[in-house]
Order: structure tokens, then C-alpha cells, then sequence
């Protein structure tokens, strides 16, 4: 069975930021998360929409300057 949910560790790991990044991320609510308990969880599925959503296409980036 695939795991869903990541800890803080894991999810800084997979996108290869700081664990600081993710802290300050969702402290800002910036980036999707869960809380389970006094855990701070994030659902792979809903991180990866986010990145999808939040991914700026080389010729829009252009555009916007």
C-alpha cells in the first residue's frame, strides 16, 4: 500500500526544501496540510495538485515582465 500522508521530514525530502520551508509554509498557509492530533500531516495527492497548481510555465513567466 502507497503512503498518503507525510510528516514535515518526509514532505521537505520530497521537495527538497528545509524542514524551516515547510514549517514557515504552513504556518503561513501557503501550502496544503492536515492536522491529526498535535501532527502536522500532508496528503501526497493534495501536494501534488498544489505543485501542479502553482507551476508557472516558462513562456507565462515571460509574459508577466
Amino acid at each position: 500500500m502507497e503512503k498518503r500522508y507525510l510528516d514535515v521530514k518526509e514532505l521537505s525530502e520530497y521537495l527538497g526544501v528545509s524542514k524551516h520551508t515547510i514549517y514557515s509554509w504552513t504556518s503561513m498557509q501557503k501550502i496544503p496540510f492536515v492536522k491529526m492530533g498535535g501532527l502536522v500531516k500532508f496528503d501526497i495527492k493534495a501536494i501534488e495538485k498544489w505543485i501542479k497548481e502553482n507551476s508557472v510555465e516558462v513562456s507565462d513567466f515571460h509574459k508577466k515582465r
